[in-house]
């Protein structure tokens, strides 16, 4: 079975959108620094709004710094389309709900995919339900988030909620290093740790 180039996907994506009227893009985000690139990226094709949807972090203090942080990206880089943001309320029994049973799984394997699923599930919902044109993710621009498995989930949601979802795999294209080189520019906060308990204690083991 071949591996199918998600960043080739979003490549004749972007193309055929180049010259036309930007369409709605709701970008499900994790935090500034992964953030910073694809929007930047995708801000020369789309009209963005930067959805703040994370159960998993596991604080709320540590939830409203990377919010905070976020706010300040956008307000302070110059894009080539609008950019806005939408700050979910902080609720972490979803996640914990979501995850239950699953506590003691490998980082990377089945209670991130579960965790997946969640943040995209309810930012299908919320697309839908605000007329966006498509939604997506900007999780797979981490060396460790699985792009195929986000993929496939999207992809699944696009189906159920009868919305587009943009594939991609924003990690291509030096989309990493674009990510560090502005965190750096903006003097972003950079966690060490995806945000949930279980990757923070496996962080400090």
């Amino acid at each position: 079975m071949n591996k199918i180039n998600y960043q080739k996907v979003l490549d004749e994506k972007l193309n055929k959108l180049s010259g036309e009227k930007p369409p709605k893009l709701l970008l499900h985000v994790c935090c500034a620094p992964c953030s910073s690139y694809v929007l930047e990226y995708l801000s020369e094709y789309f009209e963005i709004t930067a959805f703040f949807y994370n159960p998993n972090i596991d604080t709320d203090s540590e939830y409203r710094h990377r919010a905070e942080e976020l706010i300040r990206f956008i307000n302070e880089k110059k894009f080539s389309n609008k950019v806005d943001y939408v700050i979910a309320e902080y609720n972490s029994t979803e996640f914990y709900d979501t995850v239950k049973g699953l506590e003691q799984c490998r980082e990377g394997g089945n209670r991130c995919f579960k965790c997946y699923e969640l943040r995209l599930r309810r930012s299908a919902d919320y697309a839908k339900k605000h007329k966006y044109d498509y939604f997506t993710t900007t999780l797979s621009i981490s060396p460790l988030k699985n792009a195929d498995k986000l993929n496939e989930i999207g992809g699944n949601l696009s189906g159920e909620y009868k919305i587009l979802y943009l594939f991609s795999d924003f990690k291509k294209k030096n989309g990493y290093k674009r990510s560090i080189e502005l965190s750096k520019e903006y003097n972003l906060y950079r966690q060490n740790f995806c945000g949930c308990v279980f990757s923070k204690n496996q962080n400090n083991n």
